[in-house]
């Protein structure tokens, strides 16, 4: 019978110091899950949880590698975009002093000082092309050139890059644009046709024409010379691609426009025989090539007519060079309003992967709290009544 006792407060014992055990681990894990904030600490606490939570974290670095990529993309083309509105200041300096040189009453030394100027701005526009970012590349490398873009061999600008710009992909844009569009593609005269005296000598000249007819163009090129028989000037226009007269004897009159094939121009001045205007195809041309050449003639104009000549090719082409700058311009801000719309997405994306990730491992802090605070009354409780239990050992009534 004793025996039986003594085994049963040996197992009374046992299971009371297994529970207080049980409280204890109970105990030390809400502590540490409460210290972590964590409710998976470790993969066997929760294998489905820890596994989506996992997949998020990973998520969320991709995510986060990227947003640090585009944000190096939006400071490169910011920096482009910038650049441009720069150097589209200074072709507009450039125009200015181009309309300036136009002035009949300027003297020899006067044009060379402006000449000068205009050197000068076309200089700092080739050091806009070779602009660089924070990371050394240059900005208007198009297809990637770790080196200069643009260099200036004997006084003619070339490009070293690769011509053409890399798409805007899901997550990123091109950090580079393409430079031959830029600086490189700006087509001669009015884009369609070019005007031009046949020598330096001339007393005529001619603004840079227009189209009238598209229809009508033939893409050939022309030759309008003057002839001055008793005081009157007619003009001939020779199709020099065929070698066919346009027009013959033609009254001239200073101001007032000259049609044919399409094609329209105002000549001005009073030509002398042997006097002639050229009308050729628009060929592609550098930005740089368009400002040198305006440049040359305001530099080595010998007479009114060809420096009003030279000025009024100058202007148009400039102006062509200036839409290209703004076209690129606008292509940097839309890619800059791209970079937003990116942006807000991987923001919206790291919410909702940082949102997946909390439900599968972070603790409900109050919920713990709640049930740290019923742990330790029920550990205090199980002490108070094992300390109870101890005392009645038979051995505490043996005297």
């Amino acid at each position: 019978m004793s025996g039986n006792t003594r085994l049963a407060s040996a197992n009374t014992y046992d299971n009371a110091v297994n529970q207080l055990t049980t409280r204890q681990s109970q105990m030390s894990k809400l502590q540490e899950q409460l210290s972590a904030a964590k409710r998976v600490l470790r993969p066997s606490d929760d294998p489905t949880g820890a596994g989506q939570a996992e997949r998020a974290s990973t998520r969320l670095a991709r995510v986060s590698a990227d947003q640090r990529a585009l944000e190096v993309q939006r400071n490169a083309v910011a920096t482009a975009e910038s650049t441009l509105g720069d150097a589209t200041t200074a072709m507009q300096s450039f125009r200015t002093l181009l309309v300036q040189a136009g002035n009949t009453s300027l003297t020899a030394t006067d044009r060379a000082s402006v000449a000068q100027q205009l050197s000068t701005l076309r200089d700092q526009l080739v050091g806009y092309a070779n602009t660089r970012d924070s990371n050394n590349q240059p900005l208007f490398g198009g297809l990637g050139s770790t080196t200069a873009p643009f260099s200036d061999v004997g006084g003619t600008v070339v490009f070293n890059g690769i011509s053409g710009q890399t798409a805007a992909g899901e997550n990123g844009i091109p950090a580079t644009l393409d430079g031959q569009a830029t600086w490189m593609d700006v087509p001669t005269g009015n884009g369609v046709f070019k005007m031009s005296q046949n020598n330096a000598t001339a007393t005529v000249s001619s603004d840079a024409g227009q189209v009238t007819n598209p229809a009508a163009l033939t893409g050939h090129g022309y030759s309008v010379s003057f002839s001055v028989t008793a005081g009157v000037t007619t003009y001939d226009v020779l199709d020099t691609t065929t070698n066919t007269a346009v027009a013959s004897a033609q009254p001239y009159k200073t101001g007032q426009a000259i049609q044919f094939d399409g094609i329209s121009f105002i000549a001005s001045g009073s030509p002398t025989p042997g006097d002639a205007l050229t009308v050729s195809p628009s060929h592609k041309s550098s930005l740089f090539g368009v400002l040198d050449q305006a440049i040359a003639g305001v530099r080595d104009g010998t007479n009114p007519s060809a420096i009003s000549q030279q000025v009024a090719q100058g202007l148009a082409q400039v102006d062509t060079a200036m839409s290209r700058l703004s076209a690129t311009r606008g292509r940097a801000g839309d890619l800059l309003n791209r970079v937003d719309n990116i942006s807000d997405r991987q923001g919206a994306e790291s919410i909702q992967l940082e949102a997946d990730r909390s439900r599968a491992e972070d603790l409900d802090m109050v919920a713990a709290l709640s049930s740290f605070q019923t742990q330790q009354t029920a550990y205090s409780a199980a002490l108070g009544s094992y300390a109870q239990i101890q005392k009645l050992s038979l051995f505490n009534y043996i005297s």
